[in-house]
């Protein structure tokens, strides 16, 4: 049997739904062109955070002002480009290397909470070649005087500003705490980002107890994780422009499929890739494939939302019936 595994994703064409989120992995030519071999269908390259634009002109400008005491002819003086820690430079050159590189779309990355150097950013990447720009929206409120929709509306702002600098598409990579997400999302959607990833990982930190610190710390997903992703994809799919992605615990083959399935135009993968490597991919490929001939499916998007809650036969089960449904079969012994 034929199988057809190709699926867009704002507009982009991809082999397959399978994308290699932000993460250590895609931090070099050489893994990049590994994933690609391996089946990947698109990248996306590690984030640029925004606190790296205030390191760059602070650098510059300490750099431009060292010595400007001494005498007249230090007022000449430039920096040596290799002592400023140019980080917004360098990834760009970053984008320029994979896109020649790679036959598959290179997405861009930023990692930020307000417009700083955003728009600035996205014009660059767009002009290094970036297939597209992910804005990974990392926005903790902890000001308990700022209420939910000023919250809400600093998204909607950011998201409006850098869609009015750049014309290739844009993903919005957010996390799930609000109070009506989909209504967020939607208005993300109107206000011209043409993709929604669910959902961002914030990184909880732990406590030292003896040092008395607090420690952050890294923790690969599971695959458990994927549960509220399904959920929220599910119930989305149908009622929002954007397309919708799904990251965090995506593991196995089945995890793809059940990611299609919801309505999500492709499934994002780090944890399982940094743990097993670029080879995971084509196992999960297969595993796809053998899956959809055993179940007589020939097509990605013949199955994608077909457990949506807009066509599925049960659509409570995404709301609070079915919430005390599994209350009430849970049983103790004894």
């Amino acid at each position: 049997m034929n199988l057809d595994l190709a699926t867009t994703y704002m507009g982009l064409e991809l082999a397959n739904p399978l994308v290699a989120s932000s993460s250590p992995m895609c931090d070099k030519v050489a893994r990049l062109q590994r994933l690609e071999e391996a089946g990947i269908a698109a990248v996306v390259l590690p984030s640029l955070f925004e606190e790296q634009f205030d390191l760059e002109s602070w650098s510059l400008h300490e750099s431009l002002m060292a010595g400007t005491d001494s005498y007249a002819e230090a007022l000449s003086y430039l920096p040596e480009l290799p002592a400023c820690p140019l980080g917004p430079h360098r990834y760009l050159n970053a984008v320029e290397s994979a896109r020649a590189a790679l036959s598959i779309p290179v997405i861009a990355s930023l990692n930020g909470a307000s417009p700083t150097g955003w728009v600035r950013f996205a014009k660059d990447a767009e002009s290094a070649g970036a297939s597209a720009l992910e804005l990974n929206v990392y926005y903790i409120p902890a000001n308990p005087d700022m209420p939910s929709s000023a919250v809400e509306q600093r998204y909607v702002d950011l998201v409006a500003l850098v869609r009015s600098a750049v014309k290739i598409p844009l993903a919005v990579k957010v996390g799930p705490w609000f109070s009506s997400p989909g209504h967020l999302f939607r208005r993300l959607s109107d206000a011209g980002a043409n993709a929604i990833v669910l959902f961002n990982r914030f990184y909880q930190p732990e406590f030292d107890l003896e040092k008395l610190e607090v420690v952050p710390t890294i923790t690969l997903s599971t695959p458990e994780e994927l549960r509220m992703r399904l959920r929220w994809v599910a119930m989305l799919h149908g009622r929002i422009g954007a397309d919708l992605a799904i990251t965090g615990g995506v593991h196995r083959g089945r995890d793809v499929l059940g990611c299609m399935m919801a309505g999500a135009r492709v499934a994002m993968m780090a944890s399982a890739l940094l743990q097993h490597g670029p080879g995971h991919v084509t196992t999960i490929l297969s595993d796809i494939r053998e899956w959809m001939g055993e179940n007589e499916y020939q097509s990605i998007r013949q199955m994608q939302g077909c457990l949506s809650q807009q066509v599925c036969p049960d659509p409570a089960a995404f709301e609070r019936a079915n919430y005390l449904k599994v209350l009430g079969a849970y049983t103790l012994s004894g």
